[in-house]
């Protein structure tokens, strides 16, 4: 396995929408095994192909690594496919925006639909942190950062680090 170096803002690259998975093969696996390195050396609880200049349809995330109890998930061509009314605002940060903290509301709970390495489709019902998380990596693969969905009074708060960063 291996540290794969992570895109920073501006890289114009974290704004590309990323291509669907097509072929789960031995280069894929490696990719996901290095995203996982990557993301807990960094240290993150998510990582997406764009952050590491791989424009495909995919994310690794866990978000109770840090609590002490691992939980790697590897989503493949991940799609939401329900949201609920209900709204949370957290805040996020990015492995490539150092040092912006994001305050965003995203849906409070999703479903999540993905294929793992298998091959499988699967689909969870995610909340919490967890529903925080792999919508901000599905962001990601849309081309879209979380400073995107700032208000104007935290874009105002932001900019000056936005702009040292450029």
């Amino acid at each position: 396995m291996a540290i794969l170096p992570i895109l920073r803002f501006p890289d114009p690259r974290l704004r590309l929408p990323c291509t669907p998975v097509t072929r789960i093969d031995d280069a894929l696996r490696q990719l996901a095994a290095d995203m996982l390195e990557t993301m807990y050396a960094a240290p993150g609880r998510g990582l997406a192909g764009p952050q590491v200049g791989v424009l495909l349809r995919l994310f690794v995330m866990d978000v109770t690594w840090k609590e002490g109890t691992p939980s790697p998930r590897i989503c493949l061509n991940p799609e939401i496919l329900a949201a609920s009314p209900e709204t949370v605002t957290r805040t996020e940060g990015c492995l490539s925006i150092p040092g912006i903290d994001c305050p965003v509301a995203r849906p409070a709970e999703i479903t999540l639909r993905w294929t793992d390495l298998t091959g499988a489709v699967l689909e969870q019902d995610l909340s919490g942190f967890a529903a925080t998380c792999a919508q901000h990596e599905l962001d990601h693969l849309n081309g879209r950062l979380c400073i995107d969905l700032l208000d104007e009074p935290a874009r105002a708060a932001a900019s000056p680090a936005l702009a040292a960063m450029a």
